[in-house]
């Protein structure tokens, strides 16, 4: 259901992706992915290298590439394919990418700090701090110099610092020892407990989907699963067939 001017009605989901079709160049990526999300869901969005996930990712958030040729995509009646990167920022789309982009010269609080500059303003540090206490005990600490899964632990802390809607993780357990992963899923088990709508693009399939409530599964740029998590869990042919997992 829609209102005439096109976007969802209040009794439709969340997000809405609708037909979105993106390229990088003439390098067809996204070939037709649509899907819905509620409120305070997590999906795990999976699929081999190459499948389409972090650009599917990065075309909701509007970030520069890849390039949006055709589809819609509504957080609730806010025509987010509409806009430029800054304003879905503004509208509480906040991509953590896997690289991290720490901010090379500042400390832990002052790339925190930066995330504030300007409205909406989203966690306070201190509530931040308490999520990550290791930070908070690094906080004058430059942020480039902290190891791999303390810098996830800040790439996630400036996303949170922002007033989130919609929280869209890529790879956050890429290049992390064991450890390190079971205490990022730790947090993000406590982001999942305050209710924050959440997309994460992940090569770990077992992981991401342990935590998360609905599974879509890419191939080729297409959707070739749409379903809950536990599905895919319990399905060993489908996981060997589009993860080799």
């Amino acid at each position: 259901m829609t209102r005439p001017d096109g976007a969802p009605t209040a009794s439709t989901n969340f997000l809405n992706v609708r037909d979105i079709h993106a390229y990088y160049g003439e390098s067809y990526i996204v070939q037709g992915v649509s899907f819905q999300l509620n409120r305070g869901d997590i999906l795990a969005l999976l699929g081999r290298n190459g499948a389409g996930k972090t650009s599917t990712l990065r075309t909701i958030a509007r970030v520069g590439t890849p390039d949006l040729k055709q589809g819609e995509i509504w957080l609730e009646d806010t025509p987010v394919h509409k806009m430029r990167a800054h304003e879905a920022s503004r509208r509480g789309i906040a991509l953590v990418p896997e690289d991290r982009r720490i901010i090379a010269g500042l400390t832990v609080e002052e790339n925190i700090d930066l995330a504030q500059i300007a409205p909406p303003i989203g966690w306070p540090k201190e509530r931040i701090f308490e999520l990550f206490p290791r930070l908070g005990e690094r906080r004058r600490q430059e942020g480039v110099t902290l190891s791999g899964g303390e810098q996830q632990m800040l790439a996630v802390a400036r996303a949170l610092a922002r007033d989130v809607t919609l929280f869209l993780l890529d790879e956050p357990y890429e290049g992390l020892a064991p450890v390190i992963v079971q205490e990022i899923e730790r947090t993000l088990e406590q982001i999942k407990s305050i209710g924050l709508t959440t997309i994460i693009v992940e090569q770990n399939a077992i992981a991401a989907l342990h935590l998360a409530d609905r599974a879509l599964i890419l191939d080729m740029g297409q959707v070739v699963f749409d379903g809950s998590a536990r599905e895919v869990l319990d399905n060993a042919e489908l996981r060997e067939q589009y993860l080799a997992v």
